[in-house]
């Protein structure tokens, strides 16, 4: 695509974005998507969680063997 590549693209969409919503805003954005970020690590590090918690059980109900007095 004309000879840029992926850091000179980032370059120039930053420019855009710091003419049209100006430079506070940029680091307003900026910031709101780090914690988009760590919010989705936490999600998909909490489904991993039980998904091998729910395998464990899978695999203990299938052994016979008992993992609490209630089962």
């Amino acid at each position: 695509m004309f000879g840029l590549g992926i850091p000179e693209i980032l370059l120039i969409l930053l420019g855009i974005g710091v003419l049209f919503f100006g430079s506070k805003k940029i680091v307003e954005l900026a910031r709101s998507m780090g914690r988009m970020s760590g919010e989705f690590k936490k999600g998909k590090a909490d489904v991993e969680r039980e998904l091998r918690e729910s395998e464990k059980g899978a695999m203990n109900d299938e052994t016979g063997e008992k993992k609490g007095p209630n089962v």
